[in-house]
């Protein structure tokens, strides 16, 4: 038996009965023979609550102190869960992050992990311990602050300690039973997956499905390392994700793998922009330097009256602020006229490798969206992914209409949601 990972969300340890329950579950992995590493967020909505009264306390709290109070969360959790553990008869040890080695960049809220050296982990469970570590969290290269990795971070540094620790397995434990066809809040007979390849994974993790964050899949992908994503509040096997089949069970080669859905990002549209070399170059240049990262981008033919054109990009609500502030800055230099700001919409994302060899996907998800009443403002596409975005009121309804025309609704309803909030 190797060394494993464990992961598990914050809905998983929302109380005192979530942890002693997740406590027996680790317990039972090490009875098993297994080398355990575990990897906890906060404690159901404690980032949420912390978040609010930093607000409370200052409009705009300074990056690093705002890191300081939000790690405090996860140090609760493992400390917990180290107790757990120990009132079961096994030895654990818990660790925050740069205890745990997990080092990052500088950028404080969204730090990106450099480099993980777990050697106080490693040592503790050789002595026959089991490791607890905060999730969410590390410290910086250059300065050695704590520092964040973002929401849904915690994915992240059980995936990089897996990788450092050459796991076998990284086992995300979720509210979940799986990776499922869609998001089973709004479609109650979406259909568990059994394995979905890295590529899939990434692009629905990316258009907005809950389960695992993007990064996490990213990461995984790099160092080959399989990721298992189950419910700790049943024991019925997960999802595998990976690009190799397990034992007897092959890797599915469906047409479609999933429709995903966001309604966390916002639309600006950059109006009468010259339609000339250079200028979109300038627009993104400004959004680059705020550090805000852009998803789809749409440009409209120019007008030959006036050879202006629109130019229009998705980028997250909580960015939204800074990247009109940016633009504004660029207005005499581009010349455009305006700038328009929407938060009111949602991304609704067909996923599948096979869609690239089979004709009349596209038009089967239009025709689905048109039946539905569902108008389309963006289109994007890449050879596994077309992604519309729509009116957010419209989001359920179009995900439903989604499914259905592709065959993905199972025949029962065995999308449980245990905890409520799928991470």
């Amino acid at each position: 038996m190797g060394l494993v990972v464990q992961k598990y969300g914050g809905s998983s340890v929302a109380d005192a009965e979530g942890i002693k329950r997740v406590a027996r579950r680790i317990v039972e992995a090490k009875k098993d023979g297994h080398q355990v590493v575990v990897v906890v967020s906060a404690m159901g909505d404690t980032t949420d609550e912390l978040i609010d009264l930093a607000g409370e306390v200052s409009p705009i709290p300074s990056g690093r102190e705002f890191d300081m109070l939000l790690t405090a969360g996860e140090r609760i959790s493992m400390a917990l869960l180290a107790m757990a553990i120990k009132n079961l008869g096994h030895e654990a040890q818990s660790f925050t992050g740069s205890q745990a080695g997990v080092i990052t960049d500088s950028v404080h809220n969204r730090a990106r992990i450099i480099d993980v050296t777990p050697g106080r982990i490693k040592s503790s469970v050789d002595d026959g311990n089991i490791a607890i570590v905060a999730g969410f969290q590390g410290v910086s290269q250059e300065k050695k602050d704590i520092t964040t990795l973002g929401r849904g971070g915690s994915d992240t540094t059980a995936v990089a300690l897996a990788a450092a620790l050459d796991a076998e397995v990284c086992e995300i434990y979720t509210d979940v039973d799986g990776v499922f066809t869609a998001d089973p809040r709004t479609v109650t007979k979406a259909r568990k997956i059994d394995r979905i390849s890295y590529e899939d994974m990434l692009e629905l993790a990316s258009s907005g499905s809950k389960v695992l964050l993007h990064r996490c899949v990213e990461y995984a992908r790099r160092y080959n390392i399989p990721i298992h994503v189950r419910s700790s509040f049943s024991g019925l096997p997960g999802t595998w994700v990976s690009n190799e089949p397990r034992g007897d069970q092959p890797m599915e080669q469906a047409l479609i793998s999933g429709v995903a859905h966001d309604t966390s990002e916002a639309k600006v549209t950059v109006v009468g922009v010259p339609d000339k070399p250079g200028e979109a170059a300038k627009i993104f240049r400004a959004i680059s330097d705020a550090e805000i990262n852009i998803d789809m981008v749409v440009q409209n033919v120019s007008a030959a009256t006036t050879g202006l054109t629109d130019i229009s990009f998705t980028l997250p609500k909580t960015d939204g602020k800074r990247a009109m502030t940016a633009l504004e800055r660029t207005k005499s230099t581009v010349g455009f006229d305006s700038l328009r700001y929407d938060d009111q919409i949602a991304k609704i994302s067909l996923v599948g490798a096979g869609m690239k060899t089979n004709p009349g996907v596209t038009a089967a998800f239009f025709e689905a969206l048109s039946g539905a009443g569902v108008n389309i403002e963006l289109i994007s596409t890449s050879e596994i992914r077309i992604s519309v975005v729509t009116r957010d009121d419209d989001v359920n309804d179009a995900v439903r209409a989604v499914h259905s025309a592709f065959g993905l609704d199972s025949d029962s309803d065995e999308a449980v949601v245990y905890g409520g909030t799928g991470r």
